[in-house]
C-alpha cells in the first residue's frame, strides 16, 4: 500500500499491542440482505476475507431456514470454506442447530442471548430466562465436543422498546453465560446508542462482578456515529477482541432502528494508525468489500472503502 493510503502511525499509551478482529460480515452482514446471496459468492467472500489476513471469519448460522432464509445454505456453504485454516465460528440457536454444525466439523460455536425481555421475545420468542435455559444444554454439549463457545449478548446498551438498559441486567446475562461455560462474550450495542463513558462503566462493572476483560469482545453498530469512539474506549479498558463487518454490512432484522455494523476497514484504519497490529492487509480487504458491493449491487457504506477505492479511480 502506498504512503498516501496509510494512516500516519502515532501509538497511544496503554493500548493493546494487537487486536483480534472477529469478522462478522459473512453471517451478520449477509443475513440481512433482502435476497439470498448465492452460496458460491458467500464462499468466495469468506475466502477473500481470509486471504486479507482475517483470522476469525464468522461463516454462517445453523438456524431454521424459516427464520433466516438468507442463511438456509449453511450445510452447503461450510464444507466449501472449512479448509481455509482460519477460525470459522457459526451461530446456533438450539441443540438441533448445534448437531448440524458439529456434524460438519464446526469447532467454534456461538449462541445469541438478549439482555432485555422485549428483544428476547422479538428475536427468540422466549423470556430472557427461558432462552438461557435453552442455551445451557447447547453450551454443555458444545464444550463436551471440544468446541469453543462464544456468547453474544444483544441490547447491552439500549433497547428500542425499553430504552436505556440497566447495567446490572446486562451483567446478569453475561454471568449466566459464563457460568454455563461460554469461553467468550461479545457485548452488542445492537441499536448503536452507546457512548464511551457508558462502555467503560459496563466493562468496569463486569470486572467487579467476576467477568474478566480477557473474555470480552465488543460489537458496536454505527447508528449515531459512535462505533469507533466506543471501540477506542474498550481498547483503553484492555479489550483485545473487536467485532466488525467488512464494508459495514449488516444490522439487525429485529431492531428496526439498527444500522450497519462497524466497518472492518474503518476499524483497521484506526488500529493501524495507533500502531496496533491486526494482521490485516487493508488493500486486500478493501478490494474484497468493493467486490462484495458489486455482487450486492450497491456501494459499500464504509468510509474507508469509499476513500481508498476512490483513489484507485
Amino acid at each position: 500500500m502506498s504512503a498516501e493510503r496509510l494512516p500516519m502511525v502515532v501509538p497511544a499509551q496503554d493500548l493493546p499491542s494487537r487486536v483480534r478482529i472477529h469478522e462478522v460480515g459473512a453471517r451478520d452482514g449477509l443475513q440481512n440482505e433482502k435476497t439470498s446471496v448465492p452460496t458460491a459468492v458467500k464462499a468466495e467472500f469468506i475466502r477473500r476475507l481470509a486471504g486479507a489476513g482475517l483470522t476469525t471469519v464468522e461463516a454462517t448460522s445453523f438456524v431454521h431456514p424459516k427464520w433466516v432464509p438468507q442463511l438456509a445454505d449453511a450445510e452447503q456453504l461450510f464444507p466449501l470454506v472449512s479448509d481455509l485454516g482460519v477460525e470459522l465460528p457459526v451461530l446456533v440457536p438450539n441443540q438441533r442447530g448445534l448437531e448440524r454444525a458439529l456434524a460438519l466439523g464446526a469447532r467454534r460455536i456461538a449462541v445469541f442471548a438478549s439482555a432485555t425481555e422485549s428483544f428476547a421475545k422479538a428475536n427468540l420468542n422466549r423470556t430472557v430466562d427461558e432462552s438461557l435455559a435453552v442455551f445451557e444444554p447447547v453450551v454443555r454439549q458444545a464444550k463436551d465436543a471440544g468446541a469453543h463457545v462464544r456468547g453474544y449478548v444483544s441490547m447491552c446498551f439500549g433497547d428500542p422498546w425499553e430504552g436505556a438498559v440497566p447495567l446490572h441486567q446486562v451483567v446478569r446475562v453475561c454471568r449466566a453465560l459464563r457460568d454455563m461455560g461460554c469461553d467468550e462474550l461479545s457485548l452488542g450495542d445492537t441499536i448503536g446508542v452507546a457512548t464511551p463513558g457508558h462502555v467503560l462503566e459496563l466493562l468496569a462493572l463486569l470486572n467487579e462482578e467476576g467477568v474478566p476483560t480477557n473474555v470480552l469482545g465488543v460489537h458496536f453498530h454505527d447508528t449515531y456515529g459512535q462505533a469507533l469512539a466506543n471501540t477506542y474506549a474498550a481498547l483503553e479498558h484492555g479489550v483485545t477482541t473487536v467485532d466488525a463487518s467488512a464494508g459495514g454490512l449488516g444490522g439487525c432484522p429485529y431492531a428496526k432502528s439498527a444500522t450497519g455494523n462497524l466497518a472492518t476497514e474503518d476499524l483497521v484504519w484506526m488500529l493501524h494508525g495507533l500502531g496496533i497490529e491486526t494482521g490485516v492487509d487493508l488493500d486486500r480487504l478493501t478490494a474484497t468489500s468493493v467486490w462484495m458491493a458489486e455482487q450486492l449491487g450497491r456501494p459499500s457504506p464504509s468510509r474507508t472503502v469509499r476513500a481508498l477505492s476512490h483513489k484507485d479511480q
